[in-house]
């Protein structure tokens, strides 16, 4: 059931990211993954919020893919950064993360919502970096784990399936 709602996520997802997914490349410093996400947030489609976030992630191959955020006027069909960066590099055959930087047009230190932090737990583990843009006050960084500590996973759903009598 994960993987055909993941199928389902990274082909609707390819169909409207190329709107604002740059191409690949290879990354070494945080300040670069970061520059990546801000151009990111350059191509944002937000016209109800005028929030614009960009996202670049970074494989463990050193390819970095970015997405940006795309809004919808009913605004649960939105997608965000993060989503729109992990889509564009599972469609490339990507899956396996070390780092993603977060940038918004604010430089607020904007970190991935909780659905976006879901995601980003179902392909890496809690030791994923997340570098958060605040600006002229630097990087924050924190680990997936940090953000997330309790994770749904294969595992808990198959404990909490364990626990349930269903007949």
């Amino acid at each position: 059931m994960l993987l055909k709602r993941q199928q389902i996520i990274v082909w609707v997802c390819s169909e409207v990211f190329s709107l604002c997914v740059q191409n690949k490349s290879t990354m070494s410093t945080d300040d670069t993954l970061i520059a990546r996400a801000r151009t990111a947030f350059q191509s944002a489609y937000v016209p109800y919020s005028e929030y614009r976030v960009g996202a670049a992630i970074e494989t463990t191959d050193g390819s970095v893919y970015t997405g940006c955020n795309i809004e919808n006027a009913n605004y649960s069909n939105s997608l965000h950064a993060e989503e729109v960066a992990v889509a564009t590099a599972v469609k490339d055959g990507q899956d396996t993360f070390e780092r993603i930087a977060v940038a918004s047009a604010a430089q607020d230190g904007v970190t991935p919502c909780g659905m976006c932090r879901q995601t980003l737990a179902e392909f890496a583990d809690g030791s994923l970096q997340i570098l958060c843009d605040e600006g002229e006050e630097g990087v924050q960084t924190y680990t997936l784990t940090e953000l997330l500590p309790k994770t749904i996973s294969e595992e808990t759903l198959q404990d909490a399936d364990d626990t349930i009598d269903w007949y």
